[in-house]
């Protein structure tokens, strides 16, 4: 895996992707996020993706998750994150609060990348989720 990031005037760099994908980011929110927020959007991909996934597994059937994200920072320089919560708002079909709970579980303590390697950082990650009932296909 791999990146690129090229500064491109004032407080502002574009970020290319090993894949391909370019992102501005700009420390002034102008232009793009800031590199700080695209952490956290990271967190919620890797995290989102397993929950979901593993819930298809399960054969729950989901229509939507978001993941909300908030984050503490130290008050001093490095500016690191201190806690960081993500709550889920899983929508679909007569699904199972077990089955939630778990996956929830599963991407925390053994999947997601993302947030294994910000709690061995000293990140204090906690999680929570809602459970969302749609209406039947008709």
């Amino acid at each position: 895996m791999n990146a690129k990031v090229k500064w491109d005037g004032d407080v502002r760099f574009k970020g290319t992707t090993g894949s391909g994908f370019d992102i501005t980011l700009d420390g002034e929110l102008k232009a793009g996020p800031r590199p700080m927020e695209l952490l956290l959007l990271g967190l919620g991909g890797c995290t989102s993706y397993d929950v979901v996934g593993i819930l298809k597994k399960t054969r729950q059937d989901v229509v939507d998750c978001v993941a909300e994200i908030s984050a503490e920072r130290a008050d001093a320089v490095p500016a690191v994150f201190t806690k960081i919560h993500v709550k889920f708002i899983v929508s679909g079909r007569g699904l199972k609060e077990k089955q939630v709970e778990r996956a929830v579980k599963l991407s925390a303590e053994q999947y997601c990348s993302a947030s294994l390697m910000l709690e061995k950082g000293g990140v204090e990650i906690t999680h929570s989720f809602e459970i969302v009932e749609v209406g039947s296909v008709e």
